[in-house]
């Protein structure tokens, strides 16, 4: 199986008030296999969203070393990462994010104007939108849509410019267990008809046997593997 990231002896530390520090990672090495889907799971504070930064190249790791696609993310500059985001990863959050004054399709194709892809635009977010079930609710705005529908779109949002992985940080936890499995089970299709990789963050035991990788994080460290 490839392995679209891997990393060896991630730490992370931030400073606290005296002059001390924070230990928040704690030598995490991990394989991420490409086209799958992957499952950190864990408490809140358990370090889940400081490692999917780090991974996503929102915030950098004090030691250790990530290779993402060929590329040693701890070797590049601002810039340089910047662009990685921009036209190799994908983002979802737990907080949809969505711009209340585009209607969906109009924030779907937002993406690809940062991304700078000026191709077939009109073809890609028609197709993102249908990937994700929402063919015939593309025009309307963000609060005319539930709450499914508008993780929908941000899912389509993440996956128009065809990345080569998507972080979703807690995706499922404003939403009811039905949409909720909904949504995991369009990562799944995204990962077996597309073959992107998806990372995705949760602590809802119901979600954990859909994933093809399951790494289990408890006070910054991984205490399992399944």
């Amino acid at each position: 199986m490839n392995q679209i990231m891997k990393t060896s002896g991630i730490n992370r530390y931030f400073a606290v008030p005296g002059g001390n520090s924070l230990h928040v990672l704690k030598d995490i090495t991990m394989e991420i296999p490409e086209g799958k889907l992957t499952i950190l799971k864990g408490r809140s504070g358990s370090g889940k969203t400081t490692l999917m930064n780090i991974l996503g190249a929102l915030d950098m790791a004090t030691s250790g070393e990530i290779l993402f696609d060929g590329v040693r993310l701890e070797e590049l500059g601002e810039r340089s990462r910047c662009r990685l985001r921009r036209t190799k990863m994908g983002f979802i959050f737990q907080s949809v994010a969505l711009i209340p004054t585009m209607n969906a399709y109009e924030n779907v194709e937002y993406m690809l104007r940062m991304a700078g892809i000026k191709k077939n635009r009109n073809d890609r977010v028609r197709e993102s939108l249908k990937l994700v079930g929402l063919a015939g609710r593309m025009d309307h705005m963000p609060q005319e849509l539930s709450g499914g529908e508008q993780q929908r779109t941000a899912i389509a949002r993440a996956i128009v410019h065809k990345p080569r992985i998507i972080f979703a940080d807690e995706p499922t936890a404003e939403l009811d267990t039905k949409t909720a499995l909904q949504i995991v089970r369009i990562f799944k299709n995204l990962t077996e008809q597309e073959g992107i990789t998806v990372l995705m963050t949760t602590h809802d035991t119901d979600l954990m046997e859909m994933g093809d990788r399951v790494y289990e994080l408890e006070d910054g460290g991984f205490v399992g593997r399944e």
